[in-house]
């Protein structure tokens, strides 16, 4: 029985634990998954928790908000773009970090876009789950990342290291500055949760653009996405997202491979359990 967790804050309603061992079964390969609720997102409760999974038996665990930039300077990362997200959000412990919203992320928008060039993207939110997607919005076409949060320190931060990387980055004022002139959106932040309800830009800035991405996906049908679908946008929810990274993170976890056959029966079986 493998031992797995997810380490996070506000997560009970979380469907990871059901699309681990759901991937499990089809693949024989039975694990234990559990739910690890830090509450107020206290860093010192973070620390003792990875502490008591690494020396209590755990294979691994899942990270989510808002502990991922904590957990990658806890953990070694081989894979040097990993390193320069500088945020994790599976641990296989002795043997490192990954980004699974990294690759998930590619995997969704492919799926729902296909070589569809992202264009121009405001990219709101630069935590863990906003870097992982920054990084890869260039290789999806991103002609421009177009950068906003509250904690500007965060954003000139990950403004330096997508430049760094080779990518066009501005930094705007506001999110409503971010989506002028853009083709598509994405929000990498909290806002839009059950726990957090709201939408992370004012539904008007959205008129012109092409597209819409929203990580949350509890609920899937946010309200950014309910004003994208407003303005005529086209959409992928955080769900998309959600499946893609899971499925990576067990791969990761198992070393089985999931087909998108198996990802789609998953998704029923989730679905239909709600």
């Amino acid at each position: 029985m493998i031992k797995l967790g997810l380490i996070g804050t506000s997560i009970a309603r979380s469907r990871m634990p059901l699309f681990q061992r759901l991937a499990g079964e089809r693949t024989g390969h039975p694990l234990d998954y559990a739910l690890l609720d830090i509450a107020g997102g206290d860093p010192q409760g973070f620390d003792a928790t990875f502490r008591a999974c690494a020396e209590g038996g755990f294979h691994g665990v899942n990270v989510t908000y808002p502990f991922k930039e904590l957990a990658a300077a806890r953990v070694a990362i081989e894979d040097p773009r990993i390193r320069t997200l500088g945020a994790v959000n599976t641990v296989i412990f002795g043997a490192g970090g990954h980004n699974t919203d990294h690759s998930g992320f590619l995997r969704a928008y492919r799926g729902r876009f296909g070589d569809w060039p992202a264009g121009r993207v405001a990219s709101i939110g630069a935590g863990g789950v906003g870097r992982a997607i920054a990084f890869a919005l260039p290789a999806l076409g991103a002609s421009q990342i177009r950068l906003f949060d509250l904690d500007g320190t965060k954003a000139q931060a990950l403004a330096a290291a997508l430049r760094a990387a080779g990518a066009d980055v501005a930094l705007c004022a506001s999110a409503e500055d971010a989506a002028a002139g853009a083709d598509g959106i994405v929000n990498g932040t909290p806002v839009g949760m059950y726990f957090q309800p709201g939408c992370p830009i004012a539904a008007d800035a959205l008129r012109g653009l092409r597209w819409a991405f929203d990580a949350v996906y509890t609920p899937e049908d946010t309200e950014l996405l309910q004003a994208a679908r407003g303005e005529g946008l086209d959409v992928l929810s955080g769900f998309a997202l959600f499946l893609g990274q899971a499925a990576d993170a067990f791969e990761a976890f198992t070393g089985a491979r999931l087909s998108d056959a198996d990802v789609a029966a998953i998704e029923r079986e989730i679905r239909a359990s709600r």
